[in-house]
């Protein structure tokens, strides 16, 4: 029996309304597939199929959160650690289906973990123009007696053309407490006061210190072992999309980019092999409906972690 406080997604593939199912287009490659059918759509099946019957130069903005080159299991389904040399094609593989999709002005954000980020690193440059290179500080990880614990990410900012592309800059600004007001002539110098402190939006980096794993008690929460925060997802979206933008995720996982997209009143096409997983990322499309609330992010800035009660202070004096 779970804790009435804990709000993880976890029903099984036996117990999802049918309903809820019939939004999942379970792909068959025999039949075509159009851009208006896939558009804001779960499917369910192999991205490497499925994203030939897409259309080019249709993508805004495409997020690849693709299995990291190590030993894991999904829904049954295990992926095998390969020699760098064989993840590199693997690699290659996905981009030469995907690359043709994107607009001539569209962004690439790639999810790895530090390992398989020193094998992408020069397949993605091949590609791709690097913009940057983002590492998330996700606390979380295995302590290790010989090592240092590993409690970070990279995500990799690729453009496709080195200068037309879309940055959004003012939509990502991150709230701060200010801890040295500075003043000119008796002025305050880029904060405000407040009655419920001083703030200050900064400019976004790289490094990005204010996003919590999913847990048990956020409602965005499922069972997937590799799940990304909404949080997250919003950073990138807003930065390189407009609203009406289509977003591609072909390794869509429980739908956390999907969610964030609709949230944000972006289009998406969301590609998953598995259909449990599916089944949790229409499910939490469908309670999206009724609920843009994305967790840390409030006022059109985004809050620094466990500030939940200052937000709430701060948007009450502001009404």
């Amino acid at each position: 029996m779970k804790s009435k406080r804990n709000k993880t997604i976890d029903f099984s593939l036996a117990d999802a309304p049918a309903d809820l199912m019939a939004k999942i287009i379970q792909f068959k490659k025999e039949k075509e597939l159009s851009l208006v059918q896939a558009t804001d759509k779960v499917i369910n099946g192999d991205s490497f199929q499925i994203m030939d019957h897409l259309p080019n130069n249709s993508i805004d903005l495409a997020l690849v959160d693709p299995p990291y080159n190590l030993n894991k299991k999904y829904d049954g389904m295990t992926f095998k650690q390969m020699k760098p040399a064989k993840y590199q094609k693997y690699t290659e593989k996905w981009i030469k289906k995907l690359k043709p999709l994107l607009k001539p002005t569209a962004s690439v954000y790639v999810f790895a973990d530090w390992e398989t980020s020193i094998v992408l690193a020069p397949v993605l440059e091949k590609y791709f123009t690097i913009k940057n290179r983002i590492t998330w500080q996700r606390e979380k990880g295995r302590g290790a007696l010989t090592n240092w614990k590993n409690s970070s990410e990279d995500i990799w900012f690729l453009t496709v053309n080195p200068r037309n592309y879309t940055f959004n800059v003012d939509q990502v600004k991150q709230r701060r407490p200010v801890i040295a007001p500075y003043k000119e002539d008796g002025h305050a110098k880029d904060w405000q006061a407040t009655k419920a402190g001083k703030f200050r939006d900064t400019m976004p980096s790289n490094l990005w210190d204010d996003i919590s794993i999913p847990y048990w008690s956020m409602p965005e929460n499922t069972n997937h072992p590799t799940q990304k925060p909404e949080k997250l997802m919003a950073k990138v979206i807003l930065a390189s999309s407009n609203p009406g933008d289509l977003i591609l995720d072909p390794f869509a996982g429980a739908g956390s980019s999907l969610v964030t997209a609709k949230k944000l009143d972006r289009h998406f096409i969301g590609i998953e092999q598995s259909l449990l997983y599916c089944a949790w990322g229409q499910y939490r499309l469908d309670r999206a409906s009724g609920d843009s609330h994305i967790q840390g992010y409030a006022d059109g800035v985004f809050w620094p972690r466990n500030s939940l009660a200052l937000q709430k202070k701060y948007l009450k004096e502001k009404d």
